[in-house]
């Protein structure tokens, strides 16, 4: 149901990525020849706009152009894909997949205006090869071979119609695959489409579109539900869509999140929030020098950056939504209820729901564009709905939204060692080269920045969020300056170092011997996040005041490590030969940011650097405060439903937290490191990829009970 994608065009003045081959140049040269201006006189508008104000909706909205002229260009190629999707590394001609039934990829692109609930329609020129004089989609197009998805939406869009938009402006909202036979048999359309939204508060005005007139003789705004019937009843006028098969989702998505439903969205809201009990944090701090407590201020307001940096690393759009959600919740009660379950979630996605989004686009920030068009008198410009998707990206704003993990491997497999090694690190981002244009991160080449292919880069963290990181260094060099504890200021300053530097190894050994009233762990560390490969570490702070009573207590399990390695039920080839004594630290937790949403951690072992597991083991911190509030508020109440009443006296805080501390310990134990049936070293978390997070929390465990069994009858 696309049409072939049009030149490619970048946005503002023109420029050459290293991504666009020879084809793309020809490609811009056609657009060149066929963007011209509207041919149509003043007289002749005004009686149109007059004859128009007496039309019903469904045919009022309407721009034509005369036909055009322009030269013919060289043709598209396009990615060959299996009937399942994949690439198969095989490009051809536009026209020669069409001819053979190939399976390809395209764009669909909605421009929805929530005010009105209409939808913008195209009339596909009468020169087209497929559907040519009929009503279609506000803007589609063929994915060119070596593009992406998102760039091509943008790019149509603005060729088509010359809308320039940014890439928080399109949700994908589904893909559908269309499988045809039209033209007498010559043309076989088997074509995968990724089916964007675009929403608008308001109608654009018909003179602000710029039409490509080799591709669209009109535009025009139907109403969501007039279209949809024409549509169901096979009218002539429109490229057929099957509003009962796939197809539907675009109606069906729209009118859900339309429709009053108020009451039903507070209430809901409304039990989902009261499952989380509030608590209150006070821990002691009689312990702490006053150069200490001095130390703690600074580090709290670093820690409070660190959160900033978290809501940015979830999603791209994230901290826009975050602010347009506190600045709304005065505005009603259900603002109210969105804003408080947000700030528990950290994003517009449920924890506790499997990630179900208990938000939509509709509920977004309004973002204003003076630009996204050519300049009409009288109006203030394009508004629209930061979009974001109904399911949580996996691979959060780590990578480019469109990218896949085929893609990725492709990519990765033309790198060098070292640059496959980056990629694939815990402190770098990759980005597309139209991303980096827009972003502060695109300066001279330096060697921090490393441009390893024309379709993907590495971005180490300490460009990315450069402006926070170097905010949080400031911060906690003056706490290192105030501290008395020589560890504590040891680990402030490498820790410091590492956000300038990207090199986060020797703060990681300072962590790992920190011997502070003052408990801190601060920086990139869990990789729950990266849902695609479990690569890249999200930021997070935890900020307490150590208990020497209940780490004395526990010291026990550390000491037990190697022996429970020796010990486990496994073939000795898995099993490592240098496991050390884990040190475990238990404090009261008095703040923390970042990576800590919805349920609360209680405990963590750390850290996840391959290299320094197998030189120095892991660490352990405990989370006594939050573990004795877990218990009261969770699981009490569970076991005086559950549990019958003779045997509710066995219910006790201490076998609940001996379990915990298990747990952690078992992180350290079992395969780390490991070779590969072919002599190639690897680790588990690097071939485990995106299952490795929930198996290896499966393994502490399962791990952790059989060591407290083994523990009981060694004693």
């Amino acid at each position: 149901a696309s049409q072939a994608a049009s030149p490619t065009a970048r946005f503002g003045s023109p420029l050459l990525l290293p991504s666009l081959s020879v084809l793309n140049s020809c490609r811009r040269l056609k657009l060149a020849q066929t963007s011209r201006p509207i041919i149509d006189s003043t007289v002749h508008q005004k009686k149109k706009e007059s004859s128009e104000a007496s039309q019903p909706a469904s045919t009022r909205h309407r721009r034509r152009l005369s036909p055009s002229m322009a030269a013919p260009a060289p043709e598209e190629c396009l990615d060959v894909l299996t009937a399942a999707g994949d690439k198969t590394g095989v490009s051809k001609p536009r026209s020669e997949v069409h001819r053979d039934g190939d399976y390809h990829r395209a764009v669909h692109v909605w421009i929805y205006c929530e005010s009105t609930g209409e939808l913008l329609l195209q009339h596909r020129a009468d020169c087209k090869d497929s559907w040519p004089g009929q009503w279609d989609i506000s803007s589609a197009g063929h994915i060119s071979a070596g593009d992406s998805s998102l760039s091509s939406a943008r790019r149509e869009l603005q060729e088509e119609l010359g809308i320039k938009l940014p890439v928080d402006a399109f949700e994908l909202i589904f893909v559908f695959l269309q499988e045809c036979v039209i033209n007498n048999g010559t043309y076989t359309n088997n074509e995968y489409n990724d089916v964007y939204l675009v929403t608008t508060l308001t109608p654009i005005p018909l003179e602000a579109f710029t039409l490509q007139e080799s591709e669209v003789s009109a535009v025009r705004y139907m109403h969501r539900d007039e279209y949809k019937s024409c549509l169901a009843a096979e009218s002539g006028e429109y490229v057929p869509y099957d509003v009962n098969g796939q197809y539907g989702q675009l109606f069906s998505i729209i009118e859900e999140r339309y429709k009053d439903n108020t009451e039903s969205r507070s209430l809901t809201l409304q039990k989902q929030i009261s499952r989380y009990a509030p608590i209150h944090l006070e821990p002691e701090l009689t312990t702490l020098s006053e150069g200490d407590k001095e130390a703690l201020g600074y580090i709290l307001k670093a820690s409070m950056v660190i959160d900033e940096i978290f809501y940015e690393q979830v999603w791209n759009s994230n901290t826009m939504l975050r602010d347009w959600l506190r600045a709304h919740a005065d505005s009603s009660s259900l603002d109210s209820l969105k804003w408080a379950y947000y700030s528990i979630n950290k994003s517009p996605w449920s924890c506790l729901d499997e990630n179900k989004a208990f938000l939509s686009t509709a509920d977004s920030a309004v973002k204003l564009l003076t630009d996204a068009t050519k300049p009409i008198s009288g109006w203030k410009g394009l508004e629209y709905r930061a979009a974001f998707p109904l399911d949580k990206p996996r691979g959060a704003n780590f990578y480019p939204a469109d990218m896949n993990k085929m893609e990725f491997d492709l990519w990765k497999s033309g790198l060098t060692d070292k640059e496959q090694k980056d990629a694939t690190g815990f402190f770098t981002v990759i980005k597309r080269p139209d991303a980096l244009l827009t972003t502060s991160v695109v300066e001279s080449d330096g060697p921090n920045q490393t441009n390893t292919s024309d379709d993907l880069f590495i971005v180490p963290y300490s460009k990315e969020y450069k402006a926070s990181l170097e905010k949080a260094t400031e911060l906690l060099i003056k706490a290192s300056d105030c501290s008395d504890c020589p560890s504590l200021k040891n680990l402030l300053r490498t820790k410091a170092n590492a956000f300038l530097s990207n090199d986060y190894y020797e703060s990681d050994i300072a962590w790992m011997e920190l011997d502070s009233n003052i408990d801190v762990t601060i920086g990139p560390y869990e990789t729950y996040e990266d849902g695609l490969f479990s690569y890249k570490a999200t930021f997070e702070a935890f900020v307490g005041v150590r208990d020497d009573v209940a780490t004395s207590q526990v010291k026990l399990f550390g000491d037990q490590l190697e022996d429970l390695e020796k010990n486990l039920p496994l073939d000795n080839i898995y099993k490592s030969d240098n496991v050390s004594a884990a040190p475990i630290r238990v404090m009261n937790l008095l703040y923390n940011s970042g990576d800590v949403k919805g349920p609360q951690t209680i405990a963590f072992n750390l850290p996840n650097d391959e290299r320094i597991v197998n030189e120095r083991g892991t660490s352990m911190v405990m989370l006594k405060n939050i573990s004795e509030a877990k218990f009261k508020n969770i699981l009490k109440p569970i076991a005086n439903a559950c549990i019958r009443e003779e045997q509710k006296e066995y219910v006790d805080f201490e076998p609940y937290y001996t379990h915990i501390v298990c747990h952690e310990c078992c992180h350290g134990i079992g395969p780390h490191s490991i070779t590969l049936p072919g002599g190639k070293k690897s680790t588990v978390r690097m071939e485990l990829q995106e299952c490795h997070s929930a198996l290896e929390e499966a393994k502490a465990d399962i791990v952790g009970l059989w060591a407290l069994n083994f523990l009981i009858n060694k004693v």
